[in-house]
């Protein structure tokens, strides 16, 4: 596995690589990437629904001209002094901040000095812009805003919605573990649920689109096939950096002390694994002829949570591998998903009625992470009769709410009025004419 881009630019060109790659964490990059590929179909689906009718432009009343003021001055030396002051903090620090460069963000830890410069120094850009667009008399223009160009303000929404939802259903999930450490569960950068940063930032848009005059049905429509890509790519991180996200055991394989697999043909082999496992769920399959064994098999050496037994003869960090191979679910997730996502780029223009593709995206998301979820560790609920996870609650939820929709959400498609966003001090709206 590669945690970090040191460790894998040192795999693939064998040499030393700089320290200061291993803040570069292979999972957030994956994820980054999810997130411009998500980014890139939705705006793609909102220019053609804005071309279609569907979703107008909202005029905004904007003051031009204007004289920089103190809060203008104010939150640029505050942004610049977060910046210094952290970015200072790493120099001749990235050995230890390296393990968790989200808990040095959210710490006390940082250079006072450098903030302070950098704080001035942002001040001061922004009062000499501010009077290089100063104008002698400051005009009040109409600017045309498309949903497409809300784009940026509407993915920094989602990541922030979703990773704060992510991290309170990890807790529900983890309840023990977060009592234990709440701080340091909250601001780990390792410890996240997909299902529930899918339903905070789903909250936080809505709110969103309509402040912004956004129809929702048709943001969730344009979003859906790239919520589909996004989870299929972010699995991709999962499996790059071996965070824990796998599946059960599979104690058909089991590993060598310098981290290699091998087969467990014999007694002594099937005992050790067993004493391994524990009580833990798990199977004994070789896999199919003709396919690679890693794919029924992964023991995730070096993974980014250092699970597992020592590696012989490894120094440093990342130096685990697990003893007993399990199930690699986020390949087949990562497969399974970037597979539903063509599916759904290929019937986004033939389902015509709102709200029917997410509908859709709601069913076959559900049914791909409730089978999964047989096949996956982790935390289940005891309800008597039945002792189901998390994800596989809220994935018959998704199953159910997504039939709903496609049987009972039956509006069409009607068009859209340009909507004009007053000054605060006149709280009327009114449709553009024409």
């Amino acid at each position: 596995m590669y945690p970090d881009f040191q460790i894998l630019l040192q795999q693939l060109f064998g040499t030393h690589m700089p320290d200061w790659l291993s803040l570069i964490k292979t999972f957030g990059f994956i994820v980054a990437l999810s997130f411009i590929g998500a980014a890139w179909t939705t705006t793609s689906e909102l220019k053609r629904k804005e071309k279609q009718g569907f979703l107008s432009a909202e005029y905004i009343k904007v003051l031009v001209g204007k004289a920089p003021t103190f809060n203008n001055i104010l939150w640029s030396a505050i942004g610049g002094f977060l910046l210094g002051f952290k970015v200072g903090g790493m120099y001749g620090h990235i050995q230890s901040i390296a393990p968790n460069p989200l808990g040095y963000v959210f710490s006390m830890d940082g250079n006072l000095l450098l903030g302070l410069l950098a704080a001035a120094a942002f001040s001061y850009m922004t009062y000499a812009e501010k009077k290089k667009q100063q104008l002698p008399q400051p005009e009040l223009r109409n600017v045309r805003v498309y949903p497409h160009q809300l784009m940026f303000e509407i993915a920094l929404i989602a990541a922030a919605g979703g990773f704060a939802g992510a991290k309170i259903f990890n807790a529900f999930e983890s309840w023990e573990d977060f009592m234990h450490d709440p701080l340091g569960s909250l601001f780990s950068s390792s410890g996240l649920t997909f299902y529930g940063g899918l339903i905070v930032a789903t909250i936080a848009l809505y709110f969103y689109t309509r402040k912004h005059n956004i129809r929702f049905q048709y943001m969730c429509d344009a979003a859906a096939p790239g919520l589909m890509l996004a989870y299929g790519i972010g699995r991709l991180g999962c499996q790059l950096a071996g965070d824990g996200d796998w599946g059960i055991y599979n104690n058909a394989y089991i590993s060598n002390p310098d981290g290699s697999l091998k087969l467990a043909t014999t007694a002594a082999d099937n005992s050790y694994a067993l004493h391994m496992m524990g009580s833990q769920p798990h199977a004994f399959f070789t896999g199919w002829s003709g396919f690679p064994q890693w794919l029924f098999g992964m023991n995730y050496p070096h993974n980014v949570n250092d699970e597992g037994m020592a590696i012989a003869g490894c120094v440093g960090r990342y130096c685990h591998v697990l003893p007993v191979s399990v199930f690699p679910t986020p390949i087949y997730e990562a497969v399974v998903c970037i597979g539903l996502f063509f599916v759904l780029w290929g019937i986004r223009k033939k389902v015509t009625r709102p709200l029917h593709l997410f509908g859709i995206y709601l069913i076959l998301n559900g049914i791909e992470r409730f089978f999964v979820e047989l096949i996956r560790v982790n935390s289940k609920y005891n309800w008597g009769f039945i002792k189901p996870t998390q994800a596989e609650i809220i994935s018959v939820c998704m199953l159910l709410a997504g039939i709903g929709i496609l049987l009972f959400y039956k509006k069409d498609n009607t068009p859209s009025i340009p909507i004009i966003r007053v000054d605060k001090e006149d709280d009327t709206s009114q449709p553009i004419a024409g």
